[in-house]
């Protein structure tokens, strides 16, 4: 499903870019016009801390706000550009996510780690309307269904709760970031992961016109990214003695097993058990509404000769 939806955002941004450029050449200047709009949104990830195993599901208790702002120019017919920066925050928990008397989910139950992170986000998209408008903004349909694609930039600061307060993980190196190699015989630690991402941005949405100036919208956008530590969980478990050594807080914080009601286990927490899936990168999606208000056009003075 993740290796269907990276192509398919891939396809559309090529054929996006590729209609441009002809529908540009037909495409009066007079017509093209510009926009801003205001964003409110619905925040979900999958990642290791997933709700659901199952990629296209969604647990509202994991939903966090989204919010934006977005400017946007209209260049032809069918396609325009926007720009946007955005803030919003996602969440796993695997304590409230899974159960100890589901087999399938014990696991996650018992490996009891959570997080939230918040996420500012710089995107640059294209966006490919179905019904063409070769008219002024006037003219524009009342009702387009559209698709976009493009790239975005991300800062991101993976959290957990401990005594009361949330701690940034990504300093800790809790899967062993911050250890030599003496104590990492098999190869398993990573470097430290980068707390600034890049992101593939693709989606769908409609929007309805209002008034001559006003529209409402409804998207649904993913966000592929190429990091696996939105929730600071990747692959194995580190030494716990050489975490401790080098900083009780990332040892405590690293695993968390002991601490959910079945108490310690084995298994868990102890150089080489795996603690999360490096295979596949993690994921966000933004659902939601926006308010966008076109601004007017300045009238041009008629050319004499």
């Amino acid at each position: 499903m993740k290796n269907f939806c990276s192509g398919a955002a891939m396809a559309l941004l090529m054929v996006v870019l590729s209609v441009a450029d002809a529908d540009a050449q037909r495409f009066s200047r007079r017509k093209a016009y510009n926009s801003v709009g205001f964003h409110l949104n619905a925040m979900n990830y999958f990642g290791d801390i997933v709700p659901e195993s199952d990629f296209t599901s969604l647990r509202f208790k994991s939903t966090r706000p989204n919010i934006g702002v977005s400017y946007t120019r209209r260049f032809t017919p069918r396609i325009s550009v926007r720009a946007a920066l955005a803030w919003g925050r996602i969440t796993g928990d695997d304590a409230k996510s899974a159960s100890v008397d589901e087999a399938e989910n014990r696991p996650r139950f018992i490996r009891n780690l959570s997080f939230r992170n918040d996420i500012k986000e710089l995107s640059f998209v294209g966006t490919f309307d179905l019904f063409e408008n070769r008219g002024n903004y006037l003219k524009r349909p009342d009702f387009s269904p559209y698709a976009f694609a493009g790239v975005a930039v991300f800062a991101h600061n993976p959290k957990a709760e401990y005594r009361g307060e949330f701690v940034a993980l990504q300093p800790l190196g809790t899967e062993g970031q911050n250890l030599d190699d003496s104590s990492d015989p098999l190869g398993n630690y990573d470097d430290p992961y980068s707390r600034i991402q890049i992101a593939i941005p693709f989606g769908l949405g409609v929007k309805y016109k209002l008034d001559k100036n006003w529209d409402l919208g409804f998207e649904i956008g993913w966000r592929k990214t190429f990091t696996d530590y939105l929730d600071d969980v990747s692959g194995f478990y580190a030494d716990p003695v050489a975490l401790a050594a080098n900083n009780p807080l990332s040892a405590a914080l690293a695993d968390r097993s002991g601490e959910q009601p079945l108490g310690p286990q084995v298994g868990w927490g102890q150089y080489n058990d795996q603690r999360g899936d490096r295979t596949d990168k993690d994921w966000y999606i933004v659902t939601g509404f926006n308010l966008t208000y076109i601004l007017p056009q300045k009238g041009r003075s008629p050319k004499f000769r």
